[in-house]
């Protein structure tokens, strides 16, 4: 993979911030387009604009096959068995809503459970809040170790025949570990529970197999893996699919409508109620083709390399404290500098063109169990290089020494 000829292909990081060429490492927030994707999304909106699957015109036909295309191309890039198992929404976060508000909410009752660990997301922890106090069921953790990785003990102890719903992060958005999904999800169907996997952090880093992993809901964004914002699916086993209710009603959802009673489209088209995200559609499905042929298991060894380099060098700076494991960990690190917030670290990188993430990264909980209000976090793609962390590191010392002379 050469990735100095990759960055040519993205235009946004060719340019100067505050004076300084743009070093980008915020990926795990949102990932960066290339030309390919750009001008998916410009040629949609240039020559196939229309909607879809209900117009018989030339255009209609075009939008309905680039809409229904980029389904088969997201069925393929999970290996899901079918297109049909794939439904569109605005992402990740859209898409464990919709399995809380209409899955986890018809089968779970009092005292049934639904288990988490202490590192998820926002989305993927508020959605089971509200089922928990809808219908009296019961949120548990899996606890972490010292490190933050999870002990297959831990799962056994914590899912049980009342556990209903597991719902894991493949990939911490702080911490950087990997978790063990598919041997969760073996002892979650052991119980006859359903293992869902949030996938925003994994999909756009490693090769992503649901049938391997033999989860039954995964959900990821676009816009994390080189695609536009505004996209991300969910994958759902077909038979939990036709079980399940839609929550938007409108149009495209729609078979039958009276004066008093509908009924739905088969599945996954009755939970895309309205004009679907079309041109979304058309760049995630060039996203897709974008990342297949720079390959997945590429992406992951150049990540993982970049990773542990900038976990070394941060290391070896005075005052650094990171967080999560060395080892088996995606591309990021999450770090704070001594006395000095995180908010303000990355405002003094900024001013050297470095962008950083600072803040709780929507996950309070942990913050909290790791016993601090905010970390700042260094994430990185493809399209990263060892200089830029040494840019990165080099910014660091320079940012300590100048609130060591404030603060002295």
């Amino acid at each position: 993979m050469n990735v100095l000829e990759l960055r040519k292909l993205f235009p946004i990081l060719h340019q100067e911030i505050n004076g300084h060429p743009l070093v980008y490492l915020d990926n795990a927030a949102t990932s960066q387009k290339p030309e390919s994707v750009i001008s998916a999304v410009k040629a949609y909106y240039e020559n196939n604009n229309a909607n879809v699957h209900r117009g018989v015109h030339t255009l209609g036909s075009r939008a309905t096959d680039a809409y229904e295309g980029a389904r088969e191309k997201v069925a393929r890039f999970l290996n899901a068995s079918e297109a049909n198992e794939i439904v569109f929404t605005r992402g990740t976060t859209t898409a464990l809503n919709l399995v809380a508000s209409s899955y986890a909410r018809s089968v779970c009752g009092e005292g049934d459970e639904i288990v988490l660990t202490p590192m998820e997301h926002h989305s993927n922890l508020i959605p089971w809040q509200q089922v928990a106090k809808a219908t009296g069921a019961i949120l548990k953790y899996i606890p972490l170790q010292a490190d933050g990785t999870i002990a297959m003990a831990d799962v056994e102890r914590t899912i049980t025949d009342r556990t209903k719903i597991v719902s894991v992060m493949q990939v911490s958005n702080v911490l950087g570990v990997i978790n063990p999904v598919k041997q969760i999800a073996a002892v979650a169907h052991r119980h006859g529970a359903v293992m869902v996997v949030d996938g925003a952090q994994s999909a756009p880093h490693m090769k992503v197999d649901v049938r391997d992993l033999d989860c039954d809901f995964f959900a990821f964004s676009g816009h994390k893996m080189c695609g536009p914002t505004g996209i991300g699916a969910l994958y759902a086993r077909k038979s939990l699919l036709e079980r399940m209710e839609p929550i938007e009603f409108g149009g495209e959802m729609i078979d039958h409508v009276d004066l008093y009673e509908s009924t739905w489209k088969e599945a996954p088209w009755k939970f895309e109620g309205g004009t679907p995200i079309i041109a979304g559609a058309a760049g995630l499905a060039a996203a897709i083709d974008f990342l297949t042929e720079v390959g997945l298991d590429e992406i992951d060894r150049h990540e993982s390399k970049l990773a542990a380099y900038a976990y070394d060098r941060l290391s070896e700076m005075e005052g650094i404290t990171i967080y999560g494991p060395r080892e088996g960990r995606v591309g990021l690190v999450t770090f704070n500098l001594a006395d000095v917030h995180p908010h303000d670290v990355a405002t003094v990188l900024d001013t050297e063109g470095i962008a950083v993430r600072a803040g709780h990264h929507c996950c309070q909980p942990l913050m909290r169990q790791l016993e601090v209000s905010a970390t700042a976090r260094a994430s990185f793609y493809l399209y990263n290089t060892e200089d830029e962390v040494e840019r990165l590191v080099s910014a660091l010392q320079r940012t300590k020494e100048f609130f060591g002379h404030a603060i002295g």
